[in-house]
């Protein structure tokens, strides 16, 4: 175990759990530690944003920063549970691995999953992540954001070829983000497993926002153009239903193009 990582992660707890501001000397002796050892785990929390200085006194109290990132677990787990039962239904319907996904920078997470049980089937992992730009999903999520492509390009990074089939173009990326936002859902053809497909369908809340795909992860030898068609008929009934299941009501979640974004009105 890494003792300093882990007294830093025990301040930070004990500072929140406290909800009040805190001195050097409080820590100092909650912890048992000497003031400059105190003061150097502080100020590493301060520099790294998870604590804030009063510079009034010098106290010291937790950041908002664990608010936010609490309350995207939370968003995460209830994302996961409210819509379980529709990739069961899409499970059953199709017979292949289905996901649930949302982008963490430039990935995807996988928050939810159901198996296929076919002899030959595509494996992912609840928790495992993926290059957003190589898995259907991810190319789902991103087409519906709508990025230029500055964001597009401070979001990603360098594109890295995993496979042959990469896309590490950025013409081609942006090409192929808008065929997805035109069709409404992405394909991976090994783009990030040779062997394995994919299809992806964004899923939006009550606001249109685009905060989950539902994926499908398809073995090459089942990734026929008459198979592709059929599948990502079922894909995206599975997101309609989804975004339903979130407060969204427009109707156009379920046709080939994605919702614009809300125009602004005049301030």
């Amino acid at each position: 175990m890494d003792s300093t990582l882990a007294k830093g992660l025990a301040v930070l707890e004990w500072l929140a759990r406290e909800q009040q501001p805190r001195r050097v000397s409080d820590v100092a002796a909650a912890f048992g530690l000497a003031r400059s050892n105190a003061h150097r785990t502080l100020q590493t929390l301060r520099q790294c944003g998870w604590v804030l200085q009063d510079a009034r006194d010098s106290s010291y109290r937790a950041g908002l920063r664990l608010f936010e990132l609490g309350a995207l677990v939370n968003d995460a787990a209830d994302l996961r549970s409210r819509l379980h039962p529709v990739l069961a239904e899409l499970a059953r319907a199709c017979g292949e691995t289905i996901h649930l996904a949302v982008l963490d920078d430039a990935d995807i997470v996988y928050l939810d999953k159901f198996d296929s049980p076919l002899p030959v089937a595509a494996y992912s992992r609840i928790g495992g992540r993926a290059p957003a730009c190589c898995a259907a999903s991810g190319k789902a999520l991103l087409a519906a954001l709508r990025p230029d492509e500055a964001a597009l390009r401070q979001r990603l990074g360098s594109l890295v070829a995993h496979t042959p089939n990469s896309i590490v173009q950025w013409p081609r990326l942006l090409a192929e983000l808008e065929r997805v936002r035109q069709q409404g859902h992405a394909e991976n053809r090994e783009e990030w497993r040779l062997g394995v497909c994919g299809l992806g369908a964004p899923v939006f809340n009550a606001l249109g926002q685009p905060v989950a795909a539902v994926g499908m992860s398809v073995p090459s030898i089942r990734f026929a153009r008459t198979q592709v068609r059929a599948l990502a008929a079922q894909l995206l009934d599975c997101a309609h239903a989804a975004s339903l299941a979130l407060g969204y009501r427009s109707a156009l979640v379920k046709t080939a193009r994605l919702p614009s974004p809300a125009k602004r009105r005049p301030a």
